[in-house]
């Protein structure tokens, strides 16, 4: 089974507010998921727009998921990519 790591939208019309989610890359967008691993709101005014839960990330990422480039891009942002490619290749 692949899994990947993307967004699903929520909110409401022009109001767009994205999970970060574990799911099989063949389920639809807003379908069925594994877990729920953070947040993002691209229309906060506020500078923390991104909740992570870096813990079930940095799992998911060892365990084989692949992040879609939104999530990539996210989580690169937060030095978390860095982090699970240092302590992938330091062994």
């Amino acid at each position: 089974m692949a899994v990947k790591m993307r967004l699903t939208r929520m909110g409401s019309k022009r109001n767009p507010f994205y999970r970060i989610v574990v799911a099989d890359s063949r389920s639809p967008r807003d379908g069925r998921i594994i877990e729920q691993v953070g947040t993002y709101n691209p229309v906060s005014k506020e500078e923390e727009n991104v909740k992570l839960d870096e813990e079930k990330v940095f799992d998911w990422l060892k365990k084989g998921a692949k992040p879609s480039d939104t999530v990539r891009n996210i989580l690169s942002k937060r030095g978390i990519m860095e982090k699970y490619h240092n302590d992938k290749y330091s062994k």
